[in-house]
């Protein structure tokens, strides 16, 4: 699985990205003028380097998604799962709802998800 890590200020630019796109990598200066203060200079830099980790690309000046806003987080889900419960999605689980109680809708959601995922 690639990896993507992206500081909290990347993060912020994929989701205006995510947001708009596909959009005009000159609408894109302007939006992140607009939102994150940032200068035409550091928007191209930031952009040309999550094209360069795989996450976005810019052809013909038009900026669009080669991941998905969903398959990002779902990564990052997966490695924090890893990287904190040594992958162990029961321990993760355990420990999310630990002191809480589910409703029954939560847990039958949750047996359905599990149902669907099974290894047969």
């Amino acid at each position: 699985m690639k990896e993507y890590k992206l500081t909290e200020s990347e993060e912020k630019f994929a989701e205006l990205i995510w947001q708009n796109e596909p959009i005009g990598s000159g609408n894109l200066v302007k939006l992140c003028e607009k939102e994150m203060n940032w200068k035409k200079s550091t928007t191209y830099t930031v952009l040309k380097k999550l094209c360069e980790k795989g996450i976005f690309q810019n052809k013909n000046a038009v900026v669009s998604s080669l991941i998905s806003k969903d398959e990002y987080y779902a990564k990052q889900s997966i490695r924090f799962v890893e990287d904190t419960f040594g992958g162990s999605l029961p321990k993760f689980l355990a420990s999310f709802i630990s002191g809480k109680k589910l409703t029954n809708h939560q847990a039958e959601e949750l047996k359905r998800l599990i149902d669907e995922h099974k290894k047969v």
